[in-house]
């Protein structure tokens, strides 16, 4: 008899199919468990799969008392109390880098876009500005990307593959980061503050946690200049936007590229309104291979807790 794993958060049938097929699913569409389910079955349940942003504190986990394993469907695990779960001795599994190579790309298209404009470019030709020779402020000749600043924050799997992919575009490349890695040949910076005065394009590949809320703030975003971009890949908790709207409104800086907000899916309409902001909806990671690789890494921990071995890939 297939092994019980709960779906915690709300996920489309065409993602946790691949788990359907190894295991004895109990889906919640993201609604509380003992809601659904009769209250013995919620008491058996010894794994179950969410969405790392998924909010998963010490209450949600007194519910399922035989809860031994929380496997987080890609990288992020921020929404999982992660103290809360080492004292009920629950072990607490992601897909680390999985998704790396996606989420860099999106991370590039977002800086393009915003640095070239896109967004203004497109309906520019669209509407017959571009052949009506109408003049568009917004259309003046930016900076090249050649010779342009990148400021890394956070050089984890995601990160360096950023680093990688913008250093193809002739950009010089610095980074900030907890710790120092002498095996990458980018200028290293000992504050996320000196990242910022330095760079002219930021962008955020840092794991959410307490210490990174809003750590991307009107101080920090005054320090890119009226040339500056930011683009954020990782977490919408990282930039205050509120501070970010003001920032665009009054030229403090050039641009944004956002792929994921403070409350998602609802991106604030300040923000969506502006035409120097490129957004795009949480898709970083979704591609048809990162999504493959996400389930391969969800499938070794889920097999690994079931035959009492320890999860391979375990949030350290």
């Amino acid at each position: 008899m297939p092994d019980k794993v709960l779906i915690y958060s709300r996920f489309p049938k065409s993602m946790i199919q691949r788990f359907a097929d190894r295991f004895d699913l109990l889906d919640t569409g993201g609604k509380p468990a003992h809601e659904l389910f009769p209250a013995d079955e919620v008491a058996q349940i010894r794994a179950l799969i969410t969405a790392g942003a998924t909010r998963l504190g010490a209450a949600e986990m007194d519910r399922l008392p035989a809860l031994g394993a929380i496997v987080c469907y890609g990288t992020g695990y921020d929404g999982v109390d992660l103290k809360a779960a080492a004292a009920r001795n629950i072990a607490v599994g992601h897909s680390p880098g999985a998704n790396a190579a996606a989420v860099a790309d999106i991370a590039l298209m977002l800086m393009l876009a915003s640095v070239r404009r896109l967004i203004v470019a497109d309906p520019y030709v669209r509407d017959g500005g571009w052949a009506g020779a109408k003049p568009s402020p917004l259309m003046r000749p930016p900076p090249s990307l050649a010779g342009c600043r990148v400021g890394v924050y956070g050089m984890g799997e995601i990160g360096r593959k950023i680093a990688a992919r913008v250093a193809a575009f002739e950009t010089e490349v610095g980074y900030f980061n907890r710790s120092r890695y002498d095996d990458l040949p980018y200028q290293y910076f000992p504050s996320l503050d000196a990242l910022a005065e330095w760079c002219t394009v930021l962008m955020i590949a840092v794991r959410a946690s307490a210490e990174t809320t809003h750590v991307v703030d009107a101080e920090l975003l005054k320090k890119l200049g009226p040339d500056g971009h930011v683009v954020n890949i990782s977490r919408g908790s990282v930039i205050d936007e509120r501070a970010l709207v003001v920032a665009l409104k009054d030229g403090a800086i050039a641009g944004a590229g956002l792929d994921v907000f403070e409350t998602e899916p609802h991106a604030p309409d300040e923000l969506t309104a502006l035409p120097n902001v490129v957004v795009t909806p949480h898709i970083g990671g979704n591609t048809r291979e990162a999504h493959v690789a996400m389930q391969a890494c969800v499938v070794a921990n889920l097999t690994a807790f079931f035959a009492g071995q320890a999860l391979p890939y375990q949030v350290k």
